[in-house]
């Protein structure tokens, strides 16, 4: 890219600042992977970015910092997002603000621009998705548009980067003073109500001679906004605004907006010309009319998510076999023997190699294949745009639940890791309806559960029935469980928004983009990389201490009896009553750092209660072939209902250390972290123990 210098780094030269705004899914992010090269992950949905990203990048000798602001329709800070963006743009000052546009709906998107605009006078436009556009027969007068705004305007395809070239151009001609924006500022609100800005405009500009945005802080002066009246407001412009605001009745916001759209409409009709009067690709309505379908929408969004699913099930598989070859059938012995070869004490060999190292083993090597496979997967869903449509179809019943639209896309998140999940909830502007979501990702059966689905529907579900019928009764009673998860979210976001998060629920823009084919390897790249490899590692975080305390419960004695022992009594009348044993409680005490560990944990502390178990291999996790696991677990008194309960109990247990570490950080609240920690236990305790006795009633 000519004249792009040292991406990613700080050149020798001035530092200036830019800040990158515009609505949610224009390509925003693109334009900031294009020019800082950090490979930020560009989704196609709604809402993808919630924070601030920042990078760097040189160029003409000088040194800029891009701050990637939150996509928003407008800086009416109705919304944390809306206010982040907003606040940066006024109060931080960049030297330069890029908006980028969808050139396909460009008069959407120009609703924001205007309101940009009465905030700064050193702006540059960026119109992407030209390319788009084109094959969409719409032709935008970049130069007519120019002189419209009074800023310069590039044309962009930021995916191939084709126009990035100009836009720097344009950017450094603004920060440097070379070109001198003269904004698009003309307001026409009836004569009463612009009569009484007028005043207020002139106070503020005496108050403050230097601001050029006078008129902007009269509007939010007179909206009463708590941010710009604590800047710039004082006991006399506060005042003079809270009687304009008394005199122009509130519908003042009303009359501002209907004027922006009305300029935003005017000025789209004079630089737009499009074939198609949508503005969208014929063949995006016609998949739309199916996959929205108020009849054929759910099936196939069921019939999607499934397919994911059975790809990640089944295609983990090989992989996570070959990584326990490797990991515990071949470096677990080779590591053990390196440290008895070195004459390390038997507990330091246990604690170290049979306990830490065998449980990070155990996490890689059953979490990292279906992650590998089922993010790829997700994120290939959300490039192509399908996401937001799962949204839209479900949007109807979280609203009758008294949650949010958006959170069946933290929903799906949730079913490949829950702690994704729960960072996916800051797409959620509402504080209420974000912490719904959270509290219940749980029901969402993440990665970590689906092995243990799979394993006791295969060995006791599908061996219940006929051979010829085992394969798909034990695929219905894994998917069953998958949708009473979802039934349990949706039952418990109706009675929290009831009860502990009493509100109403609020309305959302969802706009439907553009099909978009997805760039596979990019995609493969950023799925590994920002989602697969940091969820392994928050695992392993918590995983290996987890190792240690399992072999330590095992090995350290009361009495003579080892730890585990006393645990796994004590716990046996409850476990019992749930139609589970004491060993279950036990390995899902245990493993609460990884629920990858529950299985192979409940194999060991089996041996180790029938007293199989030499001295040197208590509490060292294992696990054989599906027909040795069967024969253990039949030795320690299950049957079809242990493990009908415990597919119960997987699905409606506490979650795990990782999420829990994940909620606290995501709501900074200890109050919340326990709701979130003790609705799906308790809910288990309840449904195994009623599915326990009414079974016995039957059997009995």
């Amino acid at each position: 890219m000519h004249g792009l210098e040292r991406r990613g780094a700080q050149a020798d030269g001035e530092r200036f600042v830019v800040a990158l705004a515009g609505n949610p899914n224009t390509g925003k992010s693109t334009v900031f992977n294009a020019l800082t090269g950090l490979k930020q992950h560009t989704g196609n949905w709604p809402g993808k970015t919630v924070g601030k990203a920042e990078g760097f990048f040189g160029y003409g000798g000088d040194t800029y910092r891009i701050v990637d602001l939150p996509g928003t329709y407008s800086l009416a800070s109705t919304s944390e997002d809306e206010e982040i963006a907003r606040d940066f743009i006024l109060f931080g000052k960049p030297d330069v603000t890029v908006m980028v546009a969808d050139a396909t709906r460009l008069e959407r998107n120009m609703n924001l621009i205007l309101q940009v605009l009465q905030i700064t006078d050193r702006a540059v436009l960026c119109v992407n998705l030209l390319d788009e556009a084109e094959r969409n027969h719409i032709h935008i007068d970049l130069n007519a548009l120019s002189r419209r705004l009074g800023i310069p305007v590039a044309g962009c395809s930021a995916r191939s980067g084709k126009g990035i070239d100009r836009l720097l151009e344009m950017m450094h001609e603004v920060a440097t003073g070379a070109y001198v924006c003269r904004p698009h500022r003309a307001t026409n609100l009836p004569p009463a109500t612009a009569d009484h800005i007028r005043v207020l405009t002139e106070a503020v500009a005496r108050v403050h001679p230097n601001l050029s945005n006078a008129e902007w802080i009269a509007f939010r002066l007179v909206e009463q906004d708590p941010s710009v009246r604590q800047r710039f407001g004082n006991d006399e412009l506060n005042a003079l605004a809270e009687n304009i605001h008394l005199q122009i009745s509130n519908n003042f916001h009303d009359q501002w907006m209907e004027d922006i759209y009305a300029q935003a409409e005017a000025i789209c009709r004079d630089v737009v010309t499009q074939g198609n009067r949508r503005g969208r690709l014929p063949m995006d309505v016609r998949l739309d009319r199916i996959l929205t379908h108020r009849v054929w929408g759910f099936p196939i969004m069921v019939a999607l998510l499934s397919g994911v699913f059975w790809l990640t099930i089944v295609g983990s598989n090989y992989p996570s076999s070959w990584l326990s070859d490797l990991l515990v059938g071949l470096l677990h012995p080779a590591l053990r023997g390196l440290f008895v070869g070195f004459g390390a004490p038997a507990w330091v060999t246990g604690l170290f190699v049979d306990g830490v190292y065998l449980s990070t083993a155990w996490v890689v090597s059953v979490m990292l294949p279906p992650m590998a496979i089922f993010f790829p997967l997700f994120t290939l869903l959300e490039d192509f745009g399908y996401l937001p449509r799962v949204a839209f179809n479900l949007d109807e019943l979280f609203r009758r639940a008294g949650a949010h639209g958006k959170q069946a896309l933290t929903m799906s998140m949730g079913f490949g890791c829950n702690a994704a999940g729960v960072v996916s909830t800051r797409i959620i502007d509402s504080t209420r309806e974000r912490l719904i979501a959270i509290i219940t990702n749980n029901f969402s059966l993440c990665n970590g559960r689906w092995p243990t689905q799979i394993l006791l529907a295969t060995l006791f579900v599908g061996a219940a029935v006929p051979a010829r019928y085992s394969g798909l009764v034990s695929l219905v009673a894994v998917m069953g469980v998958v949708f009473l998860g979802v039934t349990l979210m949706f039952g418990s976001s109706w009675v929290l928004s009831r009860t502990l998060l009493r509100g109403e629920v609020s309305t959302f823009h969802l706009e439907l983009p553009p099909y978009r084919p997805p760039r596979f390897w990019s995609t493969i790249y950023t799925s590994i990389i920002d989602r697969t490899l940091i969820v392994l590692w928050r695992a392993l975080v918590f995983a290996a201490p987890a190792g240690a305390v399992i072999w330590l419960c095992c090995n350290l004695t009361v009495g003579g009896v080892s730890i585990a022992a006393h645990l796994i009594h004590w716990l046996s009348t409850p476990g019992w009553i749930m139609g589970l044993n004491g060993v279950i409680l036990l390995a899902y005490i245990l493993a609460i750092p990884a629920n990858e560990i529950v299985i192979p944990t409940v194999l060991m502390l089996t041996l180790l209660v029938l007293g199989q178990s030499d001295a040197g291999a208590a509490g060292v996790l294992m696990e054989g072939g599906d027909a040795e696991t069967k024969q253990i677990l039949l030795a320690g008194g299950w049957n079809l209902l242990t493990a009908v309960c415990l597919m119960l109990f997987c699905l409606l247990h506490h979650p795990c250390s990782t999420t829990i570490y994940t909620i606290y950080k995501e709501t900074h609240s200890a109050k919340w972290t326990a709701v979130a920690i003790f609705l799906p236990l308790v809910l288990g305790i309840i449904v195994t123990s009623i599915v326990a006795f009414i079974w016995r009633m039957v059997a009995g």
